[in-house]
């Protein structure tokens, strides 16, 4: 018992000399409270001595963790390099951040900042709040900080990107997207964000390129495949467009915006059948349906179904009201115009419909309808009598 005393003393006194140097030479908060705890805890030690006061086995365990043990764990995390008050200070921000507190949040960052400069996730929880509120100058400044930190902090880098050119500084981005993906080329996200920024330049094949270097860290991925498709469309190469769309759609069957494009570009070549055959599969989707129904009219038009054909016409715009103008501006529409439902409201109150499509999907999108106008005026009569020639031949065939 004399023994167990005498090792308690001597080793909490010893622990609590280095932990009251190191606090001079840090001035950091969490030694102070290792004081102050192995202070409660000799305390209470020296008072039951004095006393005489026998205490339990929980009452004991509390003394030696609060006097020793937090010591111990203190001087082994700073042995690891693992920072004791960083890790407090970050969990308290999260948990005002959890409480949608982001002022006192900040203000915990910005005190933990002051004292350590180079804490990485302290900057990296700051530039984030400041992107959330909108401050994306401060957001930037803090992932630069990040990056000088570590040269490898890639996630930061391509975050300093992205936001360059939500700032409309797309050159910029476009620079340092080129040298993010040449870093690190199996960065997903960073080689689409590259290929898009090179798409906006209109600067295809290079966007292709960087696709194709995907494609060998992610041989079955729907994105790089689905990317790979709107850029042919761009390209007008409908062929290799519609392999990669194909590929794409064994990946995700249920990604309908990939079944759509394959049926304009199925369209724009002439094959009716395998267009319809995609187009409905499209009205599974409430966003797609409207349009594929469109589509579909003009079909049955070109085959000479018109009264299917009107019926189509009529759902999609029953389905979204801006269709009616666009079905009265068609000039394959004329035969039947006189069967088009008017919308149950005035045209002059049809709002725009709003759609969950990318910038970039709507703008796949609006280049294969045009590019099908282009191609649809010349062809609409060749197509239906190369439709009806091939059905007389099975027709024939049949017979035979």
């Amino acid at each position: 018992m004399i023994i167990e005393r005498i090792f308690f003393y001597v080793v909490a006194i010893a622990f609590f000399v280095i932990i009251f140097l190191k606090m001079m030479k840090k001035n950091d908060i969490i030694y102070l409270i290792s004081l102050i705890l192995e202070t409660l805890g000799i305390a209470v030690s020296f008072i039951t001595l004095i006393l005489k006061i026998n205490v339990n086995l929980f009452i004991k365990a509390i003394i030696y963790i609060i006097s020793i043990g937090i010591p111990v764990i203190i001087l082994i995390c700073e042995k690891r390099k693992i920072d004791l008050s960083e890790l407090i200070d970050v969990a308290i921000a999260k948990m005002f951040l959890a409480f949608k507190n982001t002022k006192q949040a900040k203000k915990i960052l910005l005190i933990l900042i002051e004292k350590n400069d180079n804490s990485k996730v302290a900057h990296k929880m700051l530039a984030e709040i400041y992107e959330l509120e909108g401050g994306i100058r401060r957001a930037i400044d803090e992932y630069v900080k990040i990056v000088d930190l570590d040269g490898e902090a890639y996630e930061s880098y391509y975050k300093i990107a992205i936001l360059l050119q939500e700032l409309g500084n797309k050159d910029d981005s476009l620079d340092m997207l080129i040298k993010l993906v040449n870093k690190k080329p199996d960065y997903l996200e960073a080689s689409i964000a590259l290929s898009d920024a090179l798409c906006e330049k209109e600067r295809y094949k290079e966007a292709i390129s960087v696709m194709n270097e995907s494609l060998k860290y992610y041989p079955n991925n729907f994105d790089i495949y689905y990317n790979m498709g709107m850029i042919y469309t761009m390209l007008n190469d409908f062929s290799s467009a519609k392999t990669c769309y194909e590929k794409a759609a064994i990946i995700n069957t249920l990604e309908y915006n990939t079944s759509y494009n394959i049926a304009m570009i199925e369209l724009i070549l002439g094959e009716l059948d395998e267009a319809e055959i995609y187009f409905n599969k499209c009205l599974e989707n409430s966003e797609l349906s409207p349009h594929a129904y469109f589509e579909l009219a003009k079909i049955y038009m070109i085959k000479g179904n018109k009264e299917t054909a009107s019926q189509y016409l009529n759902l999609a715009i029953e389905l979204d009201n801006n269709l009616y103008k666009k079905a009265m501006e068609e000039t394959i529409f004329i035969p039947i115009k006189g069967y088009i439902n008017y919308p149950s409201i005035d045209e002059e109150d049809i709002e725009p419909k709003q759609y969950k499509l990318s910038n970039k999907e709507l703008k796949i999108k609006e280049h294969l309808e045009e590019t099908y106008k282009l191609v649809g005026k010349l062809n609409y009569r060749e197509i239906g009598v190369r439709y009806n020639t091939k059905e007389k031949n099975i027709e024939r065939q049949r017979e035979q």
